[in-house]
């Protein structure tokens, strides 16, 4: 197994390291970045309503005279934002797009069981649209969701003057920790590959320039490993016709039927060599570098923190979007099949195609979701700010609750639901926690697992948890 492990992960370190190459290559051509960063600026008495933080746009590097997707930034040009709240400014379309992205992982969850759907295989209408609208596409959000928060944690450490890397990465052990503890409960845990993959991120933030980030990101999209399988495949290598790992995997069975105990020793052994097979092997990981690199550049251009400045851009890339996606999960996957015969070299492009699609739908449904939110339809999808603050506290909160619903240790009840009920006990189930989290905000600045996260990152217990009324504030 060591082998096909070096193996299957062979073709991604190539990639990555061809990646590196091509970022030094590019950084040293001295081509020079029209876009621009958004950095906090000490309060101005220019500001229309003397903002006390005002946010002011300045060119990251020299700005050339050239645009890039219609941003212009003129050398030195400064433009202050008028908010009346700056961290809410920034946070509160993140946060609600964080939250929608944890409702579609949820209630794949849910119509797939927690993963026990594929010892059914009971393929129907629900299960292909739920797959269609959220398989691959919420954690791809969440993963650009990932490279904002990063940017945003990066540049509130800089303004207050300090090296925050040896902290991150800190951070990211600790999400590392919690994440394989989740796995015991959820083999599917993605906390621990964002922890890992996080790692890369102090890397990639010293690359200064964002279009080089951006042709990072387009490698990663590319999948060269995939590509490159797929030609071994066609070439009669035995590594590229050697079915994926995560084929062989018959753990499901044991978290069916097994007790507690063997279902935990199934998911820290078999299922997780199981799961990190299918990140690297169905391209997920790579995938998830890009997205991270992506919501590094959305973070320094202010996508989020002003996007009505981009919404010519936005709407462009929309209607491409809209054009690709249903050309993709429509007609591309009937193409592959009628030129491809069946097997290893299919398997690897579907599993590619797989990764095109995902991300042509997320990337509809990040720019409409950003659109709405601009409209009258911003209340309604502020309703996702709550959750989305609380994402790794819900995140884990339903596997602790519905895996026992379905797999062999508690009810069992993976062999009774069809996708329709299971994903109605879903929708259910998520606006009860919307409304928890709404309630719980009310009370307390962090959820429970993110004041432990943040304590700890800290390494401090004076991190506050229980919002102080104003009245007694006041008093003290």
């Amino acid at each position: 197994m060591s082998n096909r492990l070096m193996c299957l992960s062979l073709p991604v370190a190539l990639t990555f390291f061809a990646a590196l190459l091509l970022a030094v290559a590019l950084q040293g051509t001295g081509a020079r970045d029209s876009l621009a960063v958004w950095t906090p600026s000490e309060p101005s008495l220019n500001s229309p309503k003397n903002i006390r933080d005002p946010w002011r746009l300045r060119s990251f590097e020299t700005a050339c005279p050239n645009d890039f997707f219609g941003f212009r930034q003129q050398e030195g040009n400064l433009k202050e934002a008028d908010v009346t709240a700056t961290a809410a400014a920034r946070l509160d379309l993140l946060d609600s797009l964080r939250g929608f992205a944890l409702m579609g992982l949820f209630l794949f969850h849910s119509v797939e069981l927690y993963e026990l759907f594929w010892l059914k295989n009971d393929y129907g209408a629900v299960f292909t649209w739920s797959a269609g609208l959220f398989s691959g596409k919420s954690y791809a959000l969440m993963s650009l969701c990932f490279g904002v928060s990063f940017f945003l944690i990066m540049q509130g450490a800089a303004r207050r003057g300090q090296d925050y890397r040896g902290r991150f990465a800190w951070r990211l052990t600790i999400l590392l920790g919690i994440g394989l503890l989740h796995g015991l409960v959820y083999r599917g845990d993605i906390l621990q590959v964002i922890a890992v993959l996080g790692f890369a991120m102090l890397l990639l933030d010293r690359i200064r320039s964002n279009r080089t980030l951006l042709v990072l990101a387009g490698v990663c999209f590319l999948q060269l490993p995939l590509l490159l399988r797929a030609w071994a495949a066609s070439q009669g290598f035995s590594w590229g016709l050697t079915p994926p790992l995560y084929f062989a995997d018959q753990s499901l069975l044991v978290l069916a039927n097994g007790a507690l105990l063997e279902a935990v020793r199934a998911g820290a052994t078999e299922g997780f060599v199981a799961k990190w097979s299918y990140f690297i092997e169905a391209g997920r990981v790579v995938q998830m570098l890009g997205l991270f690199m992506v919501g590094l550049v959305l973070g320094r251009i202010g996508f989020f923190a002003e996007p009505g400045r981009f919404r010519k851009a936005r709407r462009l890339l929309l209607l491409v979007s809209l054009v690709v996606a249903p050309i993709l999960y429509f007609q591309a996957y009937g193409l592959l099949d009628a030129a491809v015969a069946d097997g290893p070299v299919r398997q690897n492009l579907r599993s590619l195609l797989d990764n095109w699609t995902g991300l042509a739908i997320a990337t509809v449904q990040l720019l409409l979701f950003v659109e709405l939110y601009e409209t009258a339809a911003r209340p309604l999808l502020r309703v996702f700010a709550a959750p989305g603050r609380m994402t790794l506290t819900l995140y884990v909160g339903q596997s602790i609750v519905f895996v026992p619903i379905y797999y062999g240790f508690g009810l069992g009840l993976y062999d009774d639901l069809d996708a329709a009920r299971s994903l109605t006990i879903g929708i259910a189930a998520f606006a009860i926690q919307t409304i928890v989290a709404h309630v719980w905000f009310r009370h307390f600045h962090y959820g429970p697992l993110e004041w432990v996260w943040r304590a700890a990152t800290r390494t401090s217990l004076e991190v506050p948890f229980v919002k102080v009324p104003a009245v007694a504030a006041a008093r003290d």
